[in-house]
């Protein structure tokens, strides 16, 4: 098919929700490591990784030898019948979690769907149905997990009962009007009369991202998850943490995002780079809590041998390469090249993040912090032309969402800093 032949059977065959970063959709046509290539044969510096997924290179190798090999073995089964990967994808897991208590897998084909099975299981557990959720959250496209959202934006249909929402700790746009850490982490400290007041007083859990991803990459200061797992704690709740986005290393040193903030969760979530493009979610627990599930349960696609053959394979890619110590240092300068970039255009308000899951937040002014929602499309528009891809978040859409493969070296981020400082230098140029 040619390029307008697929635009065509795009628009006429598929549903029009679906959500494209460009008027002109960039229609991709093949990949390999760090790099895209449109339907035009335009390459691109790949700083988004397919929404923080293509977490060791695009057609890795290793990961792909791996699946090529188990798809001449065993395609799929089910998971009424046991097989080998899915078992020893899941005691690798149970290996890595934090602190080493969590030693249960679930697994399923998305984020949405481990998210489903942990508030499930939480539910289960406790006996009470109330969930603590965070504003500014994204938890996926269900029902439930749009209700679970605190972005009204990705929230298609009318709530589901049982789901209160908490400030989150957005200090850049602090919801109290304060500063830290002055401010005592009041954002932690008033989860607790949002439980005493919007709900029964016992709760079945509390879910969050380590960093929210959907969000613009907010990133929580190091006593918010602390405080706030003792306050759920103190209720009666599990601590969910939703590790879609920042697990396998993603934020640098630690395999779980969580784990920077010092907290063993109950129950955590993962899916997105643990397959490196290959659809998978996992659902892990502590035994007692996944006792907890009772009856006969399934997911046909779920622990799908060739997906859980990705996942382990990409586990020991990252083991082997050094993955999580490369995305510490590279993401560290990373960032610092961004800061340098913050110095230059007054477009850009923050930067933050972690490892390789990095945002630039843009505003009008940095007095006001006005959100700079469309300079934002514009940064966007002249990074594409610049053959560089980045994503783009936060409630207000005005937020530089990067998240490379994790085995990108300086010679990358110092080609991506280039193009980047010469895609704000043209919407700087074109406004005046």
């Amino acid at each position: 098919m040619t390029k307008q032949e697929i635009l065509l059977a795009q628009k006429e065959f598929l549903f029009p929700a679906v959500f494209h970063y460009f008027k002109d959709p960039l229609v991709l046509s093949h990949a390999k490591d760090q790099y895209v290539w449109d339907a035009d044969g335009n390459q691109y510096l790949d700083f988004f990784g397919g929404i923080v997924t293509v977490s060791v290179g695009h057609l890795n190798d290793h990961v792909n030898r791996r699946v090529h090999a188990q798809m001449d073995k065993l395609q799929h089964v089910s998971t009424v019948f046991v097989n080998e990967p899915q078992v020893a994808l899941a005691k690798k897991l149970a290996s890595i979690t934090p602190g080493g208590a969590l030693t249960k897998s679930f697994f399923s084909n998305s984020g949405t769907e481990a998210n489903e099975t942990a508030i499930l299981t939480a539910r289960c557990y406790t006996g009470s149905t109330e969930i603590i959720a965070l504003r500014h959250s994204y938890h996926g496209r269900s029902a439930g997990m749009m209700t679970l959202t605190g972005q009204s934006g990705w929230r298609l249909g009318p709530p589901q009962p049982g789901v209160v929402h908490a400030v989150n700790a957005y200090c850049y746009r602090c919801p109290f009007g304060l500063e830290y850490p002055s401010c005592e982490v009041k954002c932690a400290q008033d989860v607790e009369q949002v439980i005493r007041t919007t709900t029964s007083g016992r709760v079945a859990g509390f879910i969050a991202e380590p960093i929210q991803g959907v969000g613009g990459f907010i990133t929580p200061p190091k006593e918010y998850f602390r405080i706030v797992a003792e306050i759920v704690k103190k209720y009666g709740g599990l601590f969910i943490a939703d590790e879609v986005q920042t697990a396998w290393g993603r934020t640098g040193s630690k395999w779980f995002g969580i784990e920077h903030w010092g907290v063993e969760p109950d129950i955590i979530t993962g899916a997105k780079g643990l397959g490196n493009g290959t659809p998978i979610g996992v659902t892990i627990a502590r035994p007692e809590v996944a006792e907890a599930v009772k009856g006969a349960t399934i997911s046909t696609f779920g622990g799908n041998p060739v997906a859980t053959t990705a996942g382990l394979a990409v586990l020991e890619y990252i083991e082997e390469q050094k993955i999580l110590r490369n995305t510490e240092e590279t993401g560290a300068y990373l960032k610092g090249r961004l800061l340098e970039l913050r110095e230059k255009h007054a477009l850009i308000g923050e930067v933050r993040g972690m490892g390789l899951l990095l945002a630039l937040e843009l505003v009008e002014d940095r007095r006001s912090k006005a959100p700079a929602t469309a300079a934002t499309a514009q940064v966007m528009e002249a990074a594409r032309e610049q053959r560089i891809m980045v994503g783009k978040g936060g409630l207000y859409g005005n937020v530089l969402r990067l998240s490379p493969p994790m085995n990108i070296g300086r010679t990358d981020v110092d080609e991506f800093i280039g193009r980047l400082d010469a895609a704000f230098a043209q919407v700087e140029a074109a406004s005046k």
